[in-house]
């Protein structure tokens, strides 16, 4: 995690992981939400603080979806409908559903197809905010299964190379493998330069975004430190940046979640699908379908190990593995509690006041 999107000290109020659960749930009981779907979405947001993952937990993500539900831009009551279905593959559509609601299910499907033949994939179409990716493809390593997750996140910040206008959302990609006496390897990356959300949270404790991160409304790169510009005054660059970077490269990955989240959901490219309207694509692959388990964790062992114990180069403690360092502060977190920021602990409070929801945090 780098320091520039961790809370700092000075302002750091520190709760307890039950304490914002049923806070959190409370909330989206209050929007309409069934118990178990209250739940459910509170469980993707509390791992994602958890992990260490705030741009994409409660801070960040709550308040907007209170406001979406309050500008109708969301169900909460869905009737989720399977279009198509086949042994190893469904689709459904999540009647506007928030997607950190919807998406779980979507992945119990998948582990359940893959159980009995070794791989199954749903896609969604017509549901909004995903929440943390991660959370998916974990869900799927728990039954000793490789998870995939991605999601086409509207048209309307990214950038292609060389492009003027944006084509694309964030459109983010997670992947998953377990491992045996090593925390799992758990990939989560936006085909962005930088997660939207954490362009929120440098606002938020006052850091500044870097080089060749955003760029003009006009599609020029921004090759300068600059304070984060409020949504609509910017457009995000793919991973690499510039051309000479290795722009093309994420540039090549944001194309590929549109097709495998958007086009093959019937939601169509996200420029078209648009808003709220995201799709998502998830994978459970059955690892003794192709290989013994034990085998296939001690050989992922060694890797990991080889990654993990290598010296560092000068100036820098640690070589981490994708999974590794959110592993560590989940144990931490859980024994010490979860560092808000106050002005996140004073929002939780005034929206209980203001909705009359008897809550109180710390």
């Amino acid at each position: 995690m780098l320091k520039r999107f961790l809370v700092p000290e000075e302002d750091r109020v520190f709760v307890r992981e039950e304490s914002v659960r049923n806070a959190t749930e409370t909330i989206f009981l209050e929007m309409g939400q069934s118990e178990r779907d209250a739940e459910q979405s509170t469980d993707v947001l509390i791992e994602s603080d958890l992990r260490g993952c705030e741009s994409h937990g409660v801070s960040n993500m709550l308040r907007l979806y209170i406001d979406q539900y309050g500008r109708g831009e969301l169900n909460p009551t869905p009737n989720v409908t399977t279009l198509r279905e086949s042994a190893v593959s469904a689709t459904w559509n999540a009647d506007q559903a928030l997607g950190i609601q919807v998406g779980p299910r979507a992945m119990e499907l998948a582990i359940e197809k893959a159980s009995e033949t070794g791989i199954g994939a749903v896609a969604i179409q017509n549901c909004g905010h995903v929440g943390m990716l991660a959370y998916y493809p974990m869900m799927a390593i728990a039954h000793d299964m490789i998870g995939f997750c991605m999601v086409s996140a509207g048209g309307g910040l990214q950038v292609p190379v060389f492009g003027s206008e944006p084509a694309f959302g964030t459109n983010p990609v997670a992947w998953a493998a377990p491992a045996d006496k090593h925390a799992p390897f758990v990939f989560d990356v936006a085909t962005t330069q930088v997660a939207a959300n954490k362009l929120m949270l440098t606002r938020r404790i006052g850091s500044k975004l870097e080089p060749g991160w955003i760029t003009k409304l006009d599609g020029e790169p921004i090759m300068e430190s600059i304070e984060s510009p409020d949504y609509g005054g910017f457009r995000m660059l793919p991973f690499g940046g510039t051309r000479e970077n290795g722009g093309h490269k994420g540039y090549g990955f944001a194309t590929i979640v549109d097709i495998m989240a958007g086009i093959l959901s019937g939601n169509g490219p996200g420029f078209i699908a648009g808003g709220l309207h995201h799709s998502q694509f998830v994978m459970a692959i059955k690892i003794d379908a192709f290989v013994d388990v034990d085998g296939f964790k001690a050989d992922l062992d060694k890797l990991l190990e080889k990654l993990s114990s290598m010296t560092p180069v000068k100036g820098h403690e640690r070589v981490y593995y994708a999974g590794l360092i959110e592993a560590e502060e989940t144990v931490l977190r859980k024994r010490e509690g979860i560092p808000y920021h106050r002005e996140v602990v004073d929002w939780f409070n005034g929206i209980s006041d203001e909705l009359k929801l008897g809550f109180s945090l710390p």
